[in-house]
């Protein structure tokens, strides 16, 4: 179930990593995402353990 929708600023602050680093990964396939707009989305899921 989605819980929110994240901007790439907000998954880097996450990641602990640089946003263009989080450009680079979502543009490679190697985090989900998806543009809208031409702007990057994330789906921020619950976990499934705890």
């Amino acid at each position: 179930m989605t819980d929110e929708i994240l901007t790439i600023r907000e998954v880097a602050e996450l990641l602990k990593i640089n946003e263009k680093t989080a450009y680079k990964l979502a543009s490679a396939g190697n985090i989900p995402g998806f543009k809208v707009g031409g702007s990057w989305r994330f789906e921020r899921k619950k976990s499934q353990t705890g």
